[in-house]
């Protein structure tokens, strides 16, 4: 994907947290790539900010409460470091463009980290959500954009290893594939 003529650069981003909201459960490891360059990618884990967590989320990720309470980074510390990767990534005059898979999701955690450590949120107040992008480019119903569905067609099959970075990596192939088939259509 070519980004060089526009004003934006695409960042893919997927998380991995302890429940599903950012107002009640902490946010445990974030994974980006710049979409036109996967290889500069960005990942990290942060210590829980509490105590409350869903044993079907740590189920579907495999990270370790108590390493994450041992070796993560603080969240201020976190999103520093990602604000400063974004910074490092974006060519000058671009702005960054938060993309994943399910993007609702991923989105209101960092947004609400961002907020919440940094006062500030470097991707602004919107998300392009890759779900709703393959509905719109397939005409498919909503139930089809599953991951186990679009993963057929833009994944060989292979499911998504819930490692934020992996993940985030898969996200950009899959939203590459879809761009460029839209722009040649």
């Amino acid at each position: 994907m070519n980004t060089t003529s526009y004003d934006e650069a695409y960042i893919s981003v997927d998380v991995e947290t302890a429940g599903p909201t950012p107002s009640r459960y902490s946010l445990l490891s974030i994974g980006a790539c710049l979409v036109s360059q996967p290889q500069r990618s960005f990942y990290i884990e942060l210590q829980p900010v509490n105590d409350e967590m869903l044993p079907e989320a740590f189920a579907i990720h495999g990270l370790s409460i108590e390493a994450l309470i041992d070796k993560g980074v603080p969240p201020s510390e976190a999103m520093a470091l990602f604000e400063s990767w974004l910074e490092e990534v974006v060519p000058e005059g671009q702005v960054p463009v938060f993309v994943a898979f399910n993007a609702p999701f991923d989105w209101m955690f960092i947004s609400d980290y961002f907020h919440r450590y940094l006062g500030r949120n470097p991707f602004g107040h919107a998300a392009l959500d890759i779900k709703a992008y393959y509905m719109g480019s397939t005409g498919s119903s909503w139930k089809e954009t599953s991951m186990r569905n679009v993963s057929q067609d833009y994944l060989d099959g292979r499911n998504i290893s819930h490692n934020a970075e992996e993940d985030a990596l898969d996200q950009a192939k899959i939203f590459t594939r879809l761009y460029e088939e839209a722009r040649n259509s």
